[in-house]
């Protein structure tokens, strides 16, 4: 069995962050939000994977690399012909599949537990197709399954009136007729060829289709909110609970916090996990609060930050209260009473957010 795992598109709804940042690369509890799914990938026992890239991408490569840190040998795989949907990508990627059955993993999802039982009920129970569904309180944003008698009788794209509170998640198993399926169905009202219309072509021809239920937390980050919910559902997990910081006396630490060599933490500081700060930080009379994530170099002094994600070389010391916020890399939050004339002097880019 191979894998084939998403890591192309544009993640229009996280901008400006996707304007310099590949979204898979988007930190969650301080880890590049694609690890989690090689990771995943890796516990199965599968060795070949497949990425799917935009057509000149340049991040992800140097970033993942040939794979062996997770015992993986991975190829590259651009997406000709511009994004035409996830049917399209397994239709791309035929000659790297081959005949083999294999996982298609979006690389933009993050899920708790194992996925070895998906794979074990693929193989056991000797099906062609198995889906992964998760209850949803908003399946309209989702495919959704049409379930009678424990079976998958169609999958609906997005639809208006849900038939159930099922989302399909992203995470399918294959065998190859699923090539029969992405080179039949025609592309969908919005141009694109759904990767639910090829799963009810394979239900209407007949073929073995079966779904496990995701139990435990399942996220797709693909909103900002749900970038934030992602980091505080890892961070509640955190178990490799370790501080190795210079730490000044009179700071306070409480809960799980990770902080990695070569951080500073000193002055009236209060860290209340479960938190996760990087390498080579600084942080001076300043609250961390729970559910915050902190990368490499990051600079905060004066500063409350509670519910957030902060990317590597961020400066903060605004003197102010920061909550439920993503902050990229390089980014610089001052006191507007730092300068003359007093106001709030911005920079925004497209897309941006911004409560005063």
């Amino acid at each position: 069995m191979k894998a084939l795992i998403t890591a192309g598109g544009r993640a229009t709804r996280l901008r400006p962050i996707t304007y310099t940042t590949n979204k898979h690369l988007i930190p969650i509890a301080n880890k590049p939000m694609l690890f989690y799914a090689l990771e995943k990938i890796a516990e199965t026992g599968i060795k070949e994977v497949g990425i799917n890239i935009n057509p000149g991408e340049k991040e992800i490569q140097p970033a993942v690399g040939d794979g062996s840190r997770w015992g993986l040998k991975i190829s590259y795989i651009e997406q000709t012909g511009g994004p035409k949907g996830l049917a399209h990508i397994v239709r791309n990627a035929k000659d790297f599949l081959g005949d083999e059955p294999f996982i298609f993993y979006l690389g933009d999802n993050i899920i708790l537990g194992s996925i070895k039982r998906f794979v074990d009920k693929f193989v056991n129970e000797n099906l062609n197709v198995l889906l992964a569904f998760a209850r949803v309180p908003d399946p309209e944003r989702f495919g959704v399954p049409v379930i009678s008698n424990g079976k998958v009788l169609r999958v609906e794209e997005k639809p208006n009136q849900p038939k159930s509170n099922f989302a399909q998640t992203g995470i399918y198993i294959y065998d190859h007729r699923i090539f029969d399926a992405v080179e039949n169905i025609p592309p969908s009202p919005r141009g694109e060829y759904e990767i639910s219309d090829a799963n009810t072509y394979l239900i209407e021809k007949g073929f073995n289709v079966g779904y496990e239920e995701i139990t435990g937390w399942w996220k797709d980050t693909g909103k900002p909110e749900d970038l934030l919910e992602g980091n505080q559902l890892i961070l509640h997990d955190l178990s490799d609970i370790k501080n190795e910081a210079n730490v000044a006396p009179g700071v306070i630490i409480q809960g799980k916090v990770k902080i990695e060599k070569g951080t500073y933490v000193g002055g009236r500081s209060l860290i209340r996990g479960p938190v996760v700060i990087g390498k080579n930080c600084m942080i001076n009379d300043s609250y961390i609060g729970p559910y915050t994530s902190i990368g490499d170099n990051t600079k905060i002094t004066n500063t409350e930050i509670e519910h957030s994600i902060i990317f590597d070389n961020a400066e903060i010391k605004c003197g102010k209260r920061i909550v439920d916020s993503l902050i990229g890399h390089n980014a610089v939050i001052a006191s507007s009473a730092d300068s003359l004339p007093l106001g709030h002097k911005m920079i925004i880019g497209d897309n941006s957010v911004v409560e005063l």
